[in-house]
């Protein structure tokens, strides 16, 4: 049985740092709803689907300028941390209060990426840059691994033991994608800036990737063969019990390893992977562990649909290279069917030039995928599904359920309508033709998306700013309901973060990817990547 149904809260629940999550967006300041509705009526009913405007490398270049304003905003200037949001204010006195790994590794990286795209100048970026790791190397962490907690507040620094509203109780807590981001930026820093490089060198220098491996050597906690990364793991007290252990992978004082462990490829969890992988610290065949997708075998048929596909073995694993079919096309799945999962990597390694194979294949069917779904399989007339903001109020998981493993989904629209084909024999289909509701787009799922469908990703994002209140001086709000026309009308650091790596890749020759991916990098990785065949296929 897979750990998916044994652990309920959200991938994103442990990207921002674990179960805590739920709690902190909900504290935040709510998403205000604008409900005057589109100005025109929606681009694909004015235009044609198939109608497409060039990129307009000036006009992205403007986007990027505001959103970095908005990161800018949410940014303490004494300690050089982001907030990890921020309504459209843009007030200091308006930021969320907490900041994650993540959120600093997005500030961090999109530093750079401003300097490139000429929005800043080289002696302000490194200036921001040193700011904000001089804070980074004195802040509270794990010592032994060298692995940061999931929450710390923007202003002071320290971590969080209670929330800032409520003031309920905050268990530290090292995430492992949390930290990933931050690791991943700290490497595109120590290449990229020679004046901040020393600072994210001895940073990630004491990072230790195989705090997070169980790599099997436990009887009692078995995973699949090759090893998998645990979800986390609490230092000092257990903060989920029944879904942790004691114990340590790197000696040591024990501490309390979720039982939850990342097993899915199609993933933001695999920029963990690499790093584990670039260092050595973490095996190649631990790439090759985690499922393409779950078996086609009637015992697996709660999973969305019955795959199709073949096994093959690398560094010893016996692999099922499994894909979904939607539309005719047959596209290796996420768990949510979102475009983060799928392209948040690849904002660092330029996946599909390295393993033209799997995810040279996959990325540009899972962009095709999500657009055919909002211009024509929805008819929403706008895409770009991910994690956001939810225009009425929060923050929701958003997807195309039919791309995601998950059998509940992350939908894309508020209804949340479920899609269910069946599994082949074993299941029969509850909903194969569904109509859909008021579909969802976040302009940070188009901004990723841009790196393989330029052209495509600039045209629904020109309209989803002509034709609804979707933009203001921080850049594209967070998200928008397409038909009521509801704007969340807030900014999350790691959303802009990502409009920021996107667009400095696209106008930045790839600048992010350059940063990360060295020689050095390259060596490690591109041969574990690249030995790989996916079952992807733009021909079902």
């Amino acid at each position: 049985m897979s750990e998916k149904k044994l652990y309920t809260p959200s991938r994103r629940s442990m990207l921002v740092g674990g179960a805590a999550s739920i709690a902190a967006f909900a504290l935040a300041p709510s998403a205000s709803a604008s409900t005057t509705g589109a100005a025109r009526a929606p681009a694909f009913l004015r235009t044609g689907a198939s109608a497409v405007r060039p990129l307009e490398a000036a006009t992205v270049r403007t986007w990027a300028a505001d959103t970095w304003r908005s990161l800018v905003a949410m940014t303490d200037p004494r300690t050089g941390l982001p907030a990890d949001n921020i309504p459209e204010s843009l007030a200091a006195g308006d930021r969320s209060g907490y900041t994650s790994p993540t959120n600093i590794g997005g500030y961090l990286w999109s530093t750079i990426a401003a300097r490139e795209l000429g929005i800043i100048t080289r002696g302000e970026a490194s200036a921001r840059l040193i700011r904000t790791l001089k804070t980074v190397e004195r802040m509270e962490h794990h010592t032994p691994s060298g692995m940061y907690y999931n929450w710390y507040d923007e202003a002071t620094a320290t971590a969080l033991h209670t929330w800032p509203d409520s003031g309920d109780k905050v268990v530290p807590f090292c995430s492992s994608v949390d930290n990933g981001w931050l690791g991943a930026a700290l490497l595109v820093v120590q290449s990229s800036d020679r004046a901040a490089a020393p600072w994210a060198k001895r940073i990630f220098e004491r990072m230790r990737w195989d705090a997070f491996y169980n790599d099997n050597s436990d009887p009692a906690h078995q995973v699949r063969a090759g090893g998998l990364i645990h979800g986390g793991f609490y230092p000092y007290e257990d903060g989920r019990p029944g879904g942790t252990y004691q114990g340590t992978h790197i000696g040591g004082d024990p501490v309390w390893l979720t039982t939850h462990h990342y097993d899915t490829t199609v993933s933001e969890t695999r920029i963990t992977s690499y790093l584990g992988i670039i260092t050595g610290q973490i095996p190649a065949k631990q790439y090759f562990a985690m499922w393409r997708t779950f078996p086609a075998t009637c015992d697996w048929s709660w999973h969305e649909m019955q795959p199709v596909g073949e096994n093959r073995t690398y560094y010893g694993l016996d692999v099922y290279e499994g894909a979904y079919t939607y539309r005719g096309m047959h596209i290796v799945p996420g768990w949510g069917g979102s475009m983060f999962e799928e392209l948040m990597p690849d904002v660092f390694v330029d996946e599909a030039a390295w393993a033209p194979r799997s995810w040279g294949r996959n990325h540009p069917l899972h962009v095709r995928a999500q657009r055919e779904h909002g211009l024509l399989d929805a008819g929403y007339g706008y895409w770009g599904f991910s994690p956001s903001s939810n225009p009425a109020g929060g923050y929701r998981e958003y997807g195309v359920d039919a791309l995601g493993l998950n059998p509940t989904g992350y939908m894309s629209d508020q209804e949340s309508t479920n899609y269910d084909p069946g599994f082949g024999d074993c299941r029969a289909a509850t909903n194969p033709n569904p109509t859909y509701g008021d579909g969802v787009v976040t302009p940070h799922a188009a901004f990723l998306a841009m790196m393989h469908e330029p052209d495509e990703a600039f045209t629904n994002l020109a309209n989803l700013k002509a034709d609804f209140d979707s933009y203001d001086r921080g850049g594209f709000f967070d998200a928008v309901a397409v038909r009521s026309g509801t704007v969340a009308r807030r900014y999350l650091s790691l959303d802009q973060a990502m409009v920021m790596g996107a667009a400095g890749n696209v106008l930045g020759n790839d600048v992010l990817r350059r940063a990360f991916s060295t020689k050095a990098v390259e060596r490690a990785l591109r041969p574990v990547i690249g030995a790989e065949e996916f079952g992807a296929d733009p021909v079902a």
